[in-house]
């Protein structure tokens, strides 16, 4: 399959319509492949809390767009903050196994590719970091316990 224009956005489409303004696009066949890769289309506004993957790296390529990806202490201060564009000549992160991290989209359209290894594990309550009240840098973040990371 040729990731092209049309099918960035389509996804895009899809992720402004999304609630979450977020969407998927998987080319892996099914959650329990040990090895996923994806379109993940972004939107200003989507809420994707501080999380971290206990056994697993993952990587995020920028395809269109910009987005910025903080890594985090378990205090949530931030430990690395990288924006990914064409612009900024920073492509790609990859983040290794039981880092805090976090994206955040800066334009919209942005779509990026992400790999890691399956299956699918829905992030169970030490997977996401809580903050009752805490700064970092320009974004408040506050306790969000119903959010889950698909």
């Amino acid at each position: 399959m040729v990731i092209e224009k049309a099918l960035l956005d389509i996804v895009t489409e899809q992720a402004k319509d999304s609630p979450r303004m977020r969407m998927n696009y998987n080319f892996h066949q099914s959650l329990e492949e040990k090895c996923h890769r994806f379109l993940n289309a972004v939107e200003p506004g989507t809420v994707v809390p501080i999380h971290k993957h206990p056994t697993k790296d993952e990587s995020f390529v920028i395809l269109r767009g910009k987005v910025r990806v903080t890594t985090h202490n378990d205090d949530g201060s931030i430990i690395e903050d990288v924006v990914l564009s064409q612009e900024s000549d920073n492509y790609g992160v990859d983040i290794p196994k039981n880092v805090w991290h976090k994206l955040e989209s800066l334009e919209s359209g942005s779509v990026i590719f992400e790999c890691k290894e399956g299956p699918f594990v829905e992030h169970e309550e030490e997977g996401i970091l809580r903050l009752q009240r805490y700064r970092l840098g320009h974004t408040d973040i506050t306790d969000n316990t119903d959010l889950l990371i698909p």
